[in-house]
């Protein structure tokens, strides 16, 4: 981010309060990076950038905490400033990339690396790290290492840790440093070999399907493992409705765990794959209507603490191989708020407190999914909720182009985006 501060004033709107509420009609100051004033004082102040609010909330910046962004080594497929670009126009103000990238993100000289390419970038970049060397399941990584250089969260995402005691000893050692482990919940021994949900469409389509306890008995193991650990453990990308309702048993019965979900999982099923379109391909796979809507029961009911949107971009080669045979992912981090908006049926208050809130409170962000309020940091994006638009296939600002909304209306769009008190979208338009 620029080391020059602008004093931006935003006009119009109605923020976002202390309180979680979205009040009246306000203008709202920002000055060397914080919320400098509210208000009549707010509006009577000048102002190097003006931004035009009305009809709209001025709500924190949306968090992402599962965003691949491919870099180092697939920089063909996205880059960390491409994909932070994509995260702005979203309406995101920090991402969390995942360490599935080559090399894997599992020591300090790589995370590092990471930083420093996100010092510059449109959006806030932090990283989670890796939790075993190589995400290979066979040897812890050095945590201590890159929990110094404030790594907060740790996941060898896109696999889960296979081995039962190699798991219990990472959450040992996570309880001791104070970080989260996160975890990718795929048990290899049912899923390897497969490409989408089993069940009624992958028997029809003749595709190898994984079944749903594939991801639910890892779910399972890990809630045993944080009870005997007494470690918190976070569920990446839940996608069946048995591992809602075991996290839903698991929160009740007091321990200490935290799920996500992205927005293919609520807004897709398995029919979507009717076509052999492989850009519908994705680990966890698409599943079942009955499991879209335990995922958005969870959402409402608190069960879910966060939507993340899994963004994983993929080349154009790569995702018109066979469908067995692509990569899978999809993109989300222009499209998530528009389709919580549109498919949730959730106050607004209640999408910001899944996308800004609890996912800053999960990564340990607290400069992030703060309320607008004077002495806060200016981490915020301005929501037209009103606006309709069709996506379509362009992609935006990602390298890829493996869209799997094509065509969808939806509604509400970010207006603005602010990122450390510098506007980095305005108008729709990214500014770098």
């Amino acid at each position: 981010m620029s080391s020059s501060k602008p004093i931006v004033k935003l006009v119009g709107g109605r923020p976002w309060s202390r309180g979680g509420d979205i009040g009246q009609r306000a203008d709202v100051l920002v000055r060397d990076g914080l919320v400098a004033a509210i208000g009549a004082e707010a509006g009577e102040a000048e102002a190097d950038v003006t931004l035009d609010c009305s009809d709209a909330v001025v709500a924190p910046g949306l968090v992402d905490l599962h965003t691949h962004l491919r870099q180092p080594g697939k920089e063909e497929a996205e880059t960390i400033e491409t994909g932070a670009r994509a995260a702005a126009l979203g309406g995101y103000t920090a991402v969390l990339a995942m360490p599935n990238t080559t090399p894997t993100i599992d020591s300090a000289e790589v995370v590092r690396e990471v930083l420093e390419l996100g010092r510059s970038a449109p959006c806030a970049v932090h990283t989670s790290g890796a939790i075993t060397v190589d995400r290979a399941g066979e040897t812890l990584a050095p945590m201590a290492e890159m929990a110094e250089l404030g790594v907060t969260l740790f996941t060898d995402d896109g696999t889960g840790v296979q081995d039962d005691a190699l798991m219990r000893r990472a959450l040992e050692y996570a309880g001791g440093l104070g970080v989260i482990l996160a975890q990718h919940c795929e048990v290899t021994s049912l899923s390897q070999g497969t490409c989408m949900h089993e069940g009624a469409t992958s028997a029809r389509l003749g595709l190898s399907g994984q079944p749903s306890e594939a991801e639910e008995l890892m779910v399972m193991r890990d809630i045993a493992l944080s009870r005997l650990t007494g470690t918190p453990v976070h569920f990446l990308h839940l996608s069946t409705a048995r591992s809602v309702a075991l996290v839903r048993a698991a929160k009740a019965a007091g321990q200490a765990v935290t799920a996500e979900a992205a927005p293919h999982h609520f807004t897709l099923t398995d029919d979507a794959c009717g076509g052999y379109d492989p850009t519908f391909k994705v680990h966890p796979p698409l599943r079942t209507d009955e499991d879209v809507a335990a995922v958005k029961a969870g959402l409402a009911d608190g069960t879910i603490d966060a939507i993340a949107t899994d963004h994983a971009p993929h080349t154009p080669d790569s995702k018109e191989l066979p469908f067995d045979q692509a990569p899978p992912g999809m993109l989300g981090l222009e499209y998530a708020l528009a389709l919580g908006l549109t498919e949730l049926d959730l106050p607004l208050h209640r999408l910001i407190e899944l996308m800004s809130v609890r996912p800053a409170q999960i990564a340990r962000m607290p400069e992030q999914g703060r309320p607008v309020a004077v002495g806060e940091h200016a981490n915020l994006c301005v929501i037209d909720t009103a606006a309709a638009w069709t996506i379509d296939a362009s992609g935006g600002a990602s390298r890829s182009r493996n869209v799997p909304y094509v065509g969808r209306r939806v509604s509400g769009r970010v207006r603005h985006t602010v990122c450390g008190g510098e506007p980095v979208v305005i108008a729709g338009v990214a500014q770098r």
